[in-house]
Order: structure tokens, then sequence, then C-alpha cells
């Protein structure tokens, strides 16, 4: 199902008009406190990743919570943005050694995209000016192993986990055409892959700035027994 056809197609002024005015509700100087450490997708990417090998050799920095309250009472300044699942096993400050405000988070079971978690990545994007967005999987991911076995079983899911099911189905699906005993991974990396791509296509904003160079989407994988992030 295609999240961005439905809506309105802006031209590059009214994206510039959009973006000057949630950019106007944020604060200045959390945004140029936040901006200035990974003012470029790559630097974004590489701040990620040194942070998570900080967490797999058990070496965090040094953390005071306190210290920063009152600044983030202010503003936020995020440098770039996870759409990640809902394990509870995985949290991105944690896993990216970063603090609170550095990260701007929107977390689904089987981190997919929703029209309520692109909305949210397009303002994460145009108002606060996070430069990379990482769609987190992880190992062991009990929402594309649901998918996986109603694709392989037709197993038709409780509730509203069947809703869930059915938009991860499109991703996966490639996946069990491949050969290999390792059809748990691959579903997990093609989850990732395909909804990388959906947010590249995006229209109208995120694909513009993907266009333009102003903002990278990138796959990372999550390996639960580890702790490590590698780039899929």
């Amino acid at each position: 199902m295609c999240l961005t056809c439905q809506r309105p197609s802006l031209g590059r002024r009214g994206l510039f008009a959009v973006g000057a005015s949630l950019l106007a509700s944020a604060a200045p100087a959390a945004r140029a406190e936040g901006t200035g450490r990974a003012a470029t997708p790559a630097a974004a990417l590489q701040a990620l990743m040194e942070g998570n090998a900080r967490y797999v050799a058990n070496q965090p920095l040094g953390r005071d919570f306190a210290a920063g309250r009152a600044a983030r009472a202010r503003g936020q300044a995020p440098f770039a943005a996870i759409l990640g699942c809902a394990d509870s096993r995985v949290v991105p400050e944690l896993a990216f050694d970063q603090n609170p405000g550095d990260l701007f988070v929107v977390r689904v079971a089987g981190n997919f995209v929703t029209p309520a978690g692109l909305g949210s990545l397009e303002f994460g994007a145009t108002a606060l000016g996070t430069r990379l967005i990482l769609v987190l999987g992880h190992t062991r991911c009990g929402a594309v192993n649901a998918t996986v076995a109603a694709l392989r079983h037709g197993n038709n899911p409780p509730g509203h986990i069947a809703d869930v099911v059915r938009a991860m189905k499109p991703g996966i699906e490639p996946a069990l055409a491949q050969s290999g005993d390792d059809l748990a991974r691959r579903a997990v990396v093609a989850n990732i892959r395909h909804n990388v791509r959906a947010l590249e296509t995006a229209t109208p904003i995120l694909a513009d700035l993907v266009g333009r160079g102003a903002l990278r989407i990138a796959g990372g994988l999550y390996d639960l027994e580890t702790g490590r992030v590698g780039l899929v």
C-alpha cells in the first residue's frame, strides 16, 4: 500500500514554506547545539556507529542526565532519527550511547513505515533538522517471525496483530523465495531494506531532502546477542 500517493504534491517553494514554519516553532538555541556535532548525514551516521562501538565495548560516555535538563526543556535538537522496533530489548539511546535529546525515535513492532510514523519522521527532518533516518531492525524479531509464519502457513494472528503482519508482508515475502537456511535473518534484512526504500521515495518531503543530499536514509541490524549494529 502506498503511504504517500494520496497526499497533495508540494513544490520546492511549498516545502520551504512548510519547513520555515516548523523551524520557527523549535527553540533556536537547542537547534544550534544539536546540529553542531553532526551537521551532515555522513557525520550523523558516524556518530551513531561510534556510539554503538562504545556500547558493544561496555565503555559508554559518562552521563549526567540532570545537567542538561533545563536546556532540553527549552527545545530539542536531535541529529538523527530512528525508525525502530517496539521490542523492549532494543533501546536506541543505549545502543548508540546517546544522551536524551540526541535521537528522534519512532517505534512500532516490526519497524515498518506507517502514515503516523512517516509524518513524525518528516517533522524530525523539517522542524528539528535531523540529518539521518536509520531503520533499525533486530535479530529474533517477533513481528518478522509472525509475518514469515503467516506467509508460509497461512497463520491468522488475533486482533490487530493481523494488521501489523499484513503491513509487513510485502517487504518480507521476497525473502521466502530465496534459498538458504538463514530465513530468519533474510526476512529481517528484507524488511529493513523495504522500509528504507519506502522512506527514500516518500513524497513530498523526504524524497526531496534525500535528492538534495540534506538527508540520508540507512538501514541497520541490531544483534541481540552482541549489541552490535551492522549496516544493511
